[in-house]
């Protein structure tokens, strides 16, 4: 395959790869998602991840219907590389996509659930191990020598079975000798310095009567300084300075003596240069045994190798994964035919303790969800409406609801488990999640129209997550177009959640559509909005004004301001507010 047949490398990026790294290895880092090299070439990180992105998972890219279902994907796939082992597993999950068939997705999970139950099984000591063999890791760049030490440390960490498996049946003896040849031989026959002893002394003495070679002039006067009287002591004395200065054994300087040389200058050059050429000689002789002698040590460990390198790459990759799901208590969804439900939902972008939600659209066969469960929610997820508008308090978390829905739905087609306690998620070819935004134009409402209702004319299987469509156009038309949303949604086959404060001025929904709710129910002791996040099935949700009201009356402390909230507190109804005041104030008694 050429560089240019890959989707985002155009002709000055194949050039850029090629000349930096040549066409190769640049389909190489392609090929194996190496984000790192494509980096190091010169392509910019965003730039790099969406080329792998769409080199190793094309089609599921197009499950990504929207800006804002790309964003939720990203943010997700930041959050999970976080709790990476090493720099290439982080690439690696930077670069997942949602996965085509059921298949896939119950194969990688099957993978992620083990390792996020390996993690969870090691000791203290046991996870200082795993990191520090993958630290070592990552600092060689994952070269074949650092895999199989990584993978000897493993082992030698006594990590057995499930996802360290693969290196159960390997050889220790043998991947050592091996560890010990690989990434000391060049591909030009080099040996490394400090890999054998015997060829960095012969090294040395090449070395240092390089050194004298060079110098041969400065040799000569050293020589002459010692006040020798003939050529014969001249000669004594030459090769008693040279066996002291290179440590070469006096009778091999001997051997090495010019036999006819026409002065003493002539003698010195001559006879270094014949001692040089035998040492580099005998160097290259023992550099050439070394190098066959480390090819054979890889070479009878190859299977074994071969098996380090792919298991420390894949394990680093689950682990990670599984210390991702470790880290966020994500359960495995079930794959169902039709439909999205969850119990005890909770979603990733909030910090700190949230109230899990119970929710569902379609036919997702989850109806009796909670009746084992380990946490109480006031509702069984309602099985078979396919579409859901949901209604409620401003602050009420319908927003959150939306995107934590996305959150289980790209999870799942990632083969990735889900925040939920359980989970059932359909097979979506797209997933169309559109935020509030705070433009009221006629172009705003274009080009939302134009990313959101093609997936529904397409007649996939659509996931529609739609938030306050109202805030894009007058509220009047909006309901008109609100409804035609949910016919088409329900006429297509599709599943969705319309988030609205119309629900009042929408006509009648077809028998497929039911309303929610989320409702506030009063104000804390701080007066705080409280809320109730569990959406109540079948109801219109309640804004109620007086809890804000009731708040502003409080919190005013210019008089006149006051008496202008005093003036609002009479429109919504004035006991109303003084009685949410009065149950504040008893709530913090």
């Amino acid at each position: 395959m050429r560089l240019d047949e890959y989707w985002g490398v155009g002709p000055k990026t194949s050039e850029l790869l090629r000349e930096s790294m040549g066409v190769e290895r640049a389909l190489d880092a392609i090929e194996n998602a190496n984000i790192r090299a494509l980096v190091d070439a010169g392509i910019p990180r965003g730039r790099a991840v969406r080329i792998l992105r769409r080199a190793n998972g094309a089609a599921g890219i197009e499950t990504l219907g929207t800006r804002d279902t790309r964003d939720v994907y990203d943010s997700l796939l930041s959050l999970a590389s976080d709790h990476a082992l090493t720099a290439h597993a982080a690439d690696r999950i930077r670069v997942l996509t949602p996965l085509p068939s059921v298949d896939e997705r119950e194969d990688r999970l099957e993978r992620v659930t083990a390792a996020r139950d390996a993690w969870e099984g090691l000791d203290d000591a046991e996870r200082d191990a795993v990191r520090s063999a993958f630290d070592a890791y990552d600092d060689a760049d994952g070269s074949d020598r650092a895999a199989v030490e990584t993978a000897l440390n493993l082992r030698a960490a006594g990590l057995r079975g499930g996802t360290f498996a693969a290196l159960e049946d390997l050889d220790d003896d043998a991947l050592a000798a091996a560890a010990d040849a690989l990434g000391t031989v060049g591909a030009d026959g080099s040996v490394a310095p400090g890999t054998d002893a015997e060829l960095d002394r012969l090294r040395e003495r090449r070395d240092a009567v390089a050194d004298l070679e060079r110098g041969a002039l400065d040799v000569l006067e050293s020589v002459r300084e010692q006040g020798v009287r003939s050529f014969e002591e001249f000669r004594g004395a030459f090769v008693e300075y040279v066996a002291g200065e290179t440590d070469v054994p006096r009778g091999r300087v001997e051997g090495a003596v010019a036999a006819d040389a026409r002065d003493e200058a002539d003698f010195a050059s001559t006879s270094l240069r014949n001692l040089l050429s035998e040492l580099e000689t005998e160097v290259a002789e023992r550099e050439k045994t070394v190098a066959s002698e480390l090819r054979a040590s890889v070479e009878d460990a190859r299977e074994d190798v071969d098996v380090a390198v792919s298991a420390v790459s894949e394990i680093a990759v689950d682990l990670s994964l599984g210390r991702f799901a470790a880290e966020y208590d994500l359960e495995r969804p079930e794959f169902v035919d039709d439909g999205l439900a969850v119990v005890g939902a909770r979603n990733l972008s909030l910090a700190g303790e949230v109230q899990p939600v119970t929710y569902a659209i379609g036919s997702h066969g989850l109806a009796d969800a909670d009746a084992g469960s380990a946490t109480a929610f006031p509702d069984t997820p309602p099985s078979g409406d396919r579409v859901a508008v949901l209604t409620g308090a401003n602050s009420g978390g319908k927003t959150t609801l939306l995107e934590t829905l996305a959150q289980v739905a790209l999870l799942a087609s990632m083969g990735l488990p889900v925040p939920a306690e359980r989970a059932a998620v359909g097979r979506f070819d797209s997933v169309v999640f559109h935020r509030r935004h705070a433009s009221f134009n006629a172009g705003v409402l274009e080009s939302t129209l134009k990313s959101i209702v093609p997936p529904l004319s397409a007649g996939e299987r659509t996931l529609m997550l739609v938030d306050e469509f109202e805030a894009i156009t007058e509220p009047g038309r909006a309901a008109d177009l609100l409804n035609g949303l949910v016919d088409l949604t329900v006429d297509r086959g599709a599943s969705g959640v319309y988030v609205t404060h119309l629900a009042d001025d929408l006509s009648p929904l077809p028998p497929a559509a039911r309303i929610d709710g989320i409702f506030a129910e009063g104000l804390t002791e701080d007066l705080e909005l409280r809320v109730d996040y569990q959406p109540r099935f079948g109801t219109i949700g309640k804004s109620t004004p007086e809890f804000i009201v009731s708040r502003l009356v409080a919190d005013a402390s210019d008089p006149v301001e006051r008496r202008g909230f005093e003036a609002l507190a009479a429109a919504v109804g004035e006991e109303a507010v003084q009685r949410t005041l009065s149950d504040a104030a008893w709530s913090g008694d």
